[in-house]
């Protein structure tokens, strides 16, 4: 099965990300996402993944477990592009990246995510800039620390 749009979302207490010294985006709570693309990826599939992004429930409810979706929680998302996610490392010690989508492919479904993920779960997507070289700053909270595979979203669920 090909590799498909990947993401490491991280709950945060605070984040953002700065391009040549300009903070071009920042969030108090929310979810920061590191998005990657790859070749076989289509509209169809960013829009399941933004549904299945923006319907998780991983902040605390009033019982302390992890029940309760971004918007409930008060919350925002902070996306960053992350070629590297399909970065390949089984051969030798520098990695390839030529399962990372070029930008032609990645940044129109990078986007599209990101208006997605603020449509569907009615609160802000800060963002950095596609390409740039970014510093991202940001407090983990929990820590709480998810890998996200559109394969995922194709695979039956186990009983």
């Amino acid at each position: 099965m090909p590799a498909r749009v990947r993401a490491v979302v991280q709950r945060v207490t605070r984040a953002k990300v700065r391009v040549e010294g300009e903070v071009t985006g920042a969030i108090g709570r929310g979810l920061v996402v590191l998005l990657g693309v790859t070749h076989e990826d289509t509209p169809a599939t960013a829009e399941r993944f933004a549904e299945k992004l923006a319907g998780l429930r991983v902040f605390e409810d009033a019982d302390g477990k992890m029940n309760v979706g971004i918007r409930e929680a008060g919350g925002d998302y902070l996306c960053i592009s992350q070629f590297t996610l399909y970065g390949d490392v089984r051969k030798g010690r520098r990695p390839s990246f030529t399962e990372a989508a070029p930008p032609a492919i990645a940044e129109p479904l990078y986007e599209l995510v990101c208006v997605r993920l603020a449509a569907l779960a009615g609160v802000r997507c800060e963002r950095g800039v596609f390409g740039a070289e970014m510093a991202v700053e940001l407090v983990n909270d929990g820590p709480v620390t998810l890998i996200l595979d559109s394969r995922d979203l194709e695979a039956p669920r186990r009983p």
